[in-house]
């Protein structure tokens, strides 16, 4: 039990993290004052319940297998956008069986989404469609719009008329950032999930591919810069809306910096498993896993507009 105090002491610090953060979309960052935090329970219960099942995914799995796994360690970050940088969990050793190695990395992901997508459901339903703001008078952030979030929205909204855009609301958002947080492990690179997945299903080739995603993600990191900012650039848009379009694609080269230092750390190579294949049902679970990234994809997660 006594491994359990500092998971359980962050878990509880992130929850209230994410209630401040939470109370300030629906009051208001000028109108918010900390006896009004229970009101951000409408970001704070669905966001945890996601990171929760993602995390819980992977340390249930883990101990299915007597795999050395930790608990969750949630980082709290309240004056972070989400309230949170997610959680960490320490593994002791390499997962010899690729078959275990696939159901801890695919749990998280997997869990998750059974939450997030719900969550967003329910979120898209309750948001309003509004007007836009007339150009140059405000600017206001927009999200990132995967094939999974675009069909749900086009499923419960309709088509959506011009000039306007649905106004997530704080649950939404809790949705929305599941996905995000979703999508940014699946990728296929190192040890994070989708590195895991990809090397219980391809072996030692996913070290290859590790390799090729990270020179990858500058290249990608420009290319959704021009896709964004030139077509902004031609309306004559404001210099602020430009500049936010032309760093659309920044996130990514950020992660790729964080991935850079997280191989300089942890190795290049990701460590070794048995060599026996996957069973046929668990290589239908792989090739799902990685697919739910291509679904979830946002080629920017948030810009100015």
């Amino acid at each position: 039990m006594r491994r359990w105090g500092l998971p359980i002491l962050l878990m509880v610090a992130t929850f209230f993290s994410t209630l401040h953060v939470g109370a300030q979309m629906v009051l208001g960052a000028n109108d918010y004052s900390l006896s009004d935090i229970w009101s951000g329970w409408v970001f704070a219960v669905p966001l945890m319940a996601i990171l929760m099942a993602h995390e819980f995914g992977h340390y249930i799995a883990g101990r299915i297998h007597r795999v050395d796994i930790s608990p969750p360690f949630f980082i709290p970050m309240p004056y972070f956008l989400l309230g949170t940088m997610g959680a960490v969990i320490r593994m002791r050793g390499a997962i010899r069986s690729r078959n275990a190695l696939l159901d801890v990395g695919a749990a998280g992901p997997l869990a998750g989404l059974v939450v997030a997508i719900p969550v967003l459901a329910y979120g898209i339903a309750t948001s309003p469609v509004e007007p836009l703001p007339e150009a140059g008078t405000t600017h206001y952030l927009m999200e990132g719009r995967s094939l999974l979030y675009w069909s749900l929205l086009v499923a419960l909204k309709g088509q959506i008329p011009s000039g306007s855009d649905i106004m997530l609301n704080p649950t939404a958002f809790a949705g929305w950032a599941g996905l995000l947080i979703t999508m940014i492990n699946l990728l296929p690179f190192g040890q994070l999930d989708g590195g895991h997945v990809g090397y219980a299903l391809l072996g030692v080739r996913q070290d290859r591919v590790s390799r090729g995603v990270l020179r990858a993600l500058p290249v990608l990191a420009f290319g959704v810069g021009l896709y964004y900012g030139i077509p902004s650039y031609l309306r004559g848009a404001d210099v602020e809306t430009m500049v936010s379009d032309f760093s659309a694609g920044v996130q990514w080269l950020v992660w790729g910096g964080v991935l850079f230092v997280m191989a300089l750390f942890s190795g290049w190579k990701h460590p070794p498993t048995s060599p026996q294949q996957l069973s046929e049902r668990r290589r239908a679970v792989a090739i799902l896993t990685l697919a739910c990234f291509a679904l979830l994809f946002m080629p920017s997660w948030l810009r100015l507009r």
